[in-house]
């Protein structure tokens, strides 16, 4: 998917999320400008502040409007002045979910000049590809809840897990494998304790496995697979996981690798059926917002992960190879990373190195 012109529908959303964006689309404008290509941003108000003025987290309309852009650039959602199970599933998971955006693809490096708080790790231990399958799973939104605040309430909680969903992430994952350098891919489970919903986890990673001859599969059970991270980062390369999995082990592994603020996030329909979504993995962070202190790299490395898609392979590498030479260089880093750069001295600084 190659074009001259894209249409990107930006959803700055809440808290630092409106303060990093700025800084993704600045990124964005200026490799196009240097690539011969272009960028149409249609900006969107939707989130917590919308949902207090309109009872809603996006419009009515909002899915059929987003439906046709190139791709969907979001900052982050939540407040406190908004409980957390609506503003998650009242924006973000709708967009997942009816977008098809079965994979959410979180990378997870430690990059030149960063340093991790596990003693001794430098960039080649910790290079890494999280696929998170991003459809349903735990995040199915099945279960009920009755007899509220009295003695005997009661919450059901069910995780949907299908054979078909489950093949289409795994397979992305292998593919995923076989390209990177050593062709390594861990499975999440937790078949131990989770006799229906890992156990076919496991059944179906296991029948693929011979169409992937050239990679070297290795189950792991979620908790020890989390140790591992820390104890032995070295020795992973690709890992597939749950929806609930996926999103426990990456926040883990940006920590692992200097910040939360480092980490991108994209929700991608490998079909392009509809448009892919592509995020810093963050959060609104309401303790910092407003201070412009926010590590803008999560947001702009999510941007290249959507250049990446949009056929732009090339720019890509340029934003990323930017955001390496600044953290490298050491001089502008923000409080995240032991600095006291700002959100708009480090946007600067990459724009610079551009």
């Amino acid at each position: 998917m190659s074009s001259s012109s894209y249409r990107i529908a930006v959803i700055a959303g809440d808290g630092i999320g409106r303060e990093v964006v700025p800084a993704g689309l600045a990124v964005l404008e200026t490799v196009g400008r240097r690539g011969g290509f272009s960028f149409e941003f249609v900006q969107f108000p939707w989130g917590c502040d919308y949902y207090l003025e309109t009872g809603r987290m996006m419009a009515a309309d909002g899915l059929d409007r987003l439906r046709t852009f190139d791709a969907i650039y979001l900052g982050a959602v939540g407040a406190p002045s908004v409980p957390d199970h609506v503003s998650v599933w009242e924006l973000i998971l709708p967009i997942r979910q009816q977008f098809e955006q079965y994979v959410n693809l979180r990378p997870i490096r430690l990059l030149p000049g960063v340093t991790s708080p596990l003693a001794g790790r430098g960039p080649a231990d910790i290079d890494m590809v999280c696929v998170r399958e991003n459809s349903e799973g735990e995040y199915a939104g099945v279960g009920a809840r009755e007899h509220a605040g009295e003695p005997d309430e009661r919450v059901e909680q069910t995780g949907v897990f299908t054979r078909h969903g489950i093949e289409r992430i795994v397979r992305y994952a292998f593919a995923l494998a076989a390209s990177r350098p050593r062709r390594l891919l861990a499975s999440a489970t937790k078949s131990n304790a989770l006799q229906y919903s890992m156990v076919l986890w496991d059944e179906v990673v296991a029948s693929l496995q011979p169409g992937y001859p050239d990679v070297i599969v290795q189950k792991y059970h979620v908790d020890a697979l989390a140790a591992r991270m820390v104890t032995n980062p070295a020795s992973l390369d690709v890992i597939v996981a749950s929806n609930l999995f996926g999103d426990i082990l990456t926040d883990l592994g940006a920590a692992i690798s200097g910040s939360l603020g480092l980490a991108p996030g994209a929700n991608i329909n490998p079909e392009r059926r509809f448009p892919s979504m592509f995020e810093p993995i963050h959060g609104s962070a309401p303790d910092i917002a407003g201070r412009g202190i926010a590590n803008p790299i999560g947001a702009i490395w999510a941007a290249a992960l959507m250049l990446d898609h949009l056929g732009r392979r090339d720019a890509h590498d340029r934003v990323v190879a930017a955001i390496e030479a600044v953290l490298a260089a050491g001089r502008i880093r923000t409080p995240d990373l032991g600095g006291t750069a700002s959100t708009a001295e480090l946007t600067a600084a990459i724009l610079a190195s551009l």
